[in-house]
């Protein structure tokens, strides 16, 4: 994966109040650390960082030219967002070097077509691995193609790419392919739905037949009364 650069300022301001400024600003609050050098807390520009991420993947590698001079490489470690806004809350960045080994959990991607009247259940969408920080993998790849029912797909079946290797279990369920329902499973629930409506439209009948009550009492009141 190739390096986005990207610029970085300085961040004096700290707590919510500072972090609410920053992101009106256009900007990131954002934290660099690593190699067991002090946390450097810095602000990114959230427009530029948001599209690096979106082509690049959450292990985007950043080369990161704080305007005090300090350059750096690192990758993001934690990705907070705002569930509403989906917009970019605070980012954590891990410091690496040229060649440095790091772990990463990198996303799996499932390809082919699994055999006929099967569905696929994607067990798990990550896979921890190491990599060399400049080579880490956008996504990693798992064939389904021709795989019956009842078979699964584990870590171990995922391709890696040369000088990737894989730190999760191996046997862990990336994907299991299940047979489809049949039509007739499928219509073996259709009675239950069409009871579960009659018994709806019952209690219907007896709610208006219960608010009719009331009302046709009021009216022999009233004519009583009249009389």
């Amino acid at each position: 994966m190739s390096e986005v650069k990207i610029s970085a300022e300085p961040r004096t301001e700290f707590g919510k109040g500072g972090a609410r400024r920053t992101r009106r600003a256009g900007l990131v609050p954002a934290v660099l650390y690593g190699h067991g050098e002090k946390p450097t807390h810095i602000a990114l520009p959230a427009r530029e960082f948001a599209a690096a991420i979106r082509k690049g993947g959450a292990n985007q590698l950043f080369a990161i030219e704080v305007s005090d001079g300090t350059q750096v490489l690192a990758l993001p470690k934690a990705i907070q967002r705002d569930p509403i806004k989906d917009s970019f809350e605070h980012i954590d960045l891990l410091l690496v070097r040229r060649g440095e080994k790091v772990t990463v959990d990198v996303a799996v991607r499932l390809t082919g077509e699994a055999a006929k009247d099967t569905l696929i259940v994607h067990d798990h969408d990550t896979l921890s691995v190491t990599a060399d920080a400049t080579k880490v993998p956008d996504h990693l790849e798992a064939s389904v193609e021709g795989l019956q029912a009842g078979t699964q797909v584990t870590a171990a079946d995922v391709k890696l790419p040369s000088g990737v290797e894989l730190v999760a279990d191996p046997t862990l369920s990336v994907a299991s392919v299940t047979a489809a329902p049949t039509a007739e499973q499928l219509e073996a629930t259709l009675p239950e739905v069409e009871e579960a409506g009659e018994e709806t439209a019952e209690e219907a009948e007896a709610g208006e037949e219960t608010a009719e009550t009331p009302a046709a009492e009021g009216e022999q009141a009233e004519a009583k009364t009249e009389a």
